[in-house]
């Protein structure tokens, strides 16, 4: 499989190239050139294969000769057995609809799921290629946790994680900065997530200095994580046992990165009917989605703070599929968002997009209402997150096998689940030392300047 650029789709590039740049050159996203559409014999035969043999059969089509298939084999292996369920995510019945748990792995988010893999593929590549590189990654609450659990302690790599300080939890800070591995480092940005992944942008953007250093990036425009998410769509449609109504599937979403995951696998063929986009009062998403609007507003601090964002990435992937693979118009759109801070999308792109998508946006007082009435009904804890996700089949009002994305682990947010129902949403037991370890991050100004002398300094 040969990838291209959103931006420039003359020039192609191979997986590996892909997974270590994570952005292209140009700023644009890697996309395949062309991608493979399984038959519904094909998909038949996929029904009973356990998690990593699903797994197996649909990572192997994107990267190419990157590895062998039996190295394929065993990084699957190793990255699935720190899950605490043998099948890496598990799907229950919560009322009417099913909600996939996503968030069975060491930081307790579904960023787990794609990262951990990652973090094998770079510890492979590097080993075989006898080179270091740094990680440069902007996070919003989960990511950041998920990547320095899947690159700590590995040889020949440095993770760089910048999150927005005293914007997320403190769960989710203590995951990230209570390490003791010497190749990671935390950076607390004066600001919002936006300004870290801007950060993030202008230093992939500078090439002296983001080829002095040699970086890389896993944030979820990195096309890995998108396949790597893809496969928890397939392997949940198999547990659905009637398969004559259609299936759809509510993610809570900011970036559009897991999101389009799900795109990904209804365009390899699995009858997904739509996929509903959850958004919080950030909602640039359903304003796009529902209106056509996409607009930069400011960004609003919420109890579901992995979504407080405005600029959502990985949309631009979906942008060039309405322009119909026109590098150049992409380019344009994009230009535009960046200088104007939006983009129409007119009635023919949006027809097109509600084929696949519809979306909801949920309030504050409705995140906490619908965390209240599921444990109330059906005793189960769901995180504010995965709450929007959940919310969201109340009003987009579709029939069908719903399925919801819990993304996280209802303990990452103890104030807004003991301001829901009064609980004390607890870690598992094999992560409460975090609670008393002392935290190590440098807190730094919104300043692409002085982040880059902090990560040259360190390497």
């Amino acid at each position: 499989m040969k990838y291209i650029s959103t931006r420039n789709n003359k020039k192609t590039f191979e997986f590996k190239d892909v997974f270590i740049k994570g952005l292209a050159d140009d700023g644009g996203l890697f996309i395949p050139e062309s991608l493979r559409k399984y038959s519904e014999t094909e998909i038949s035969s996929f029904k009973n294969l356990e998690y990593n043999d699903l797994a197996k059969k649909i990572i192997s089509t994107f990267i190419g000769d990157f590895m062998s298939e039996n190295d394929l084999s065993n990084i699957i292996n190793k990255s699935y057995s720190v899950f605490r369920k043998k099948n890496v995510v598990n799907l229950i019945k919560v009322g009417d609809r099913s909600v996939l748990e996503l968030f069975h792995g060491p930081t307790l988010a579904f960023k787990d799921v794609a990262m951990q893999l990652l973090g094998n593929f770079y510890e492979y590549y590097l080993n075989n290629e006898n080179q270091k590189i740094n990680i440069v990654v902007a996070t919003s609450g989960d990511t950041g946790a998920a990547a320095i659990d899947a690159i700590k302690g590995k040889k020949n790599v440095n993770i760089f994680v910048l999150h927005p300080h005293n914007r997320v939890s403190s769960v989710q800070r203590k995951l990230m900065t209570t390490g003791k591995d010497e190749n990671v480092f935390n950076i607390a940005i004066n600001g919002n997530f936006d300004d870290c992944q801007n950060l993030v942008k202008s230093m992939f953007a500078d090439k002296n200095f983001s080829n002095e250093i040699k970086m890389s990036g896993v944030n979820s425009i990195n096309w890995a994580r998108i396949i790597a998410q893809s496969v928890y769509y397939f392997y949940s449609y198999f547990l659905i046992e009637d398969k004559d109504t259609p299936i759809n599937f509510s993610v809570p979403t900011g970036n559009f990165g897991d999101v389009y995951a799900g795109y990904l696998a209804k365009k390899m063929g699995l009858p997904i009917n739509k996929l509903i986009v959850a958004t919080n009062q950030n909602d640039i998403l359903h304003r796009a989605i529902s209106r056509g609007r996409y607009e930069v507003e400011k960004v609003a601090e919420t109890i579901s703070p992995s979504m407080d964002i405005q600029i959502a990435s990985n949309f631009e992937r979906l942008i060039y599929d309405l322009n119909n693979g026109d590098d150049s118009l992409t380019a344009k759109v994009m230009n535009d968002i960046k200088e104007k801070g939006k983009y129409k999308i007119d009635q023919e792109k949006l027809d097109k997009i509600n084929t696949n998508f519809l979306s909801s946006k949920m309030s504050e007082d409705e995140i906490l209402k619908t965390i209240e009435l599921v444990y109330k009904k059906f005793n189960v804890v769901l995180d504010p997150h995965s709450a929007i996700g959940y919310g969201a089949f109340d009003k987009v009002n579709i029939s069908g096998n719903n399925i919801v994305l819990a993304t996280a682990h209802p303990c990452k947010f103890p104030d807004a689940i003991k301001n829901a129902i009064d609980l004390n949403a607890e870690l598992p037991k094999e992560l409460m030392y975090i609670l008393d370890e002392k935290e190590n991050y440098k807190i730094i100004d919104n300043n692409v300047d002085e982040v880059k002398k902090h990560i040259k300094e360190r390497i």
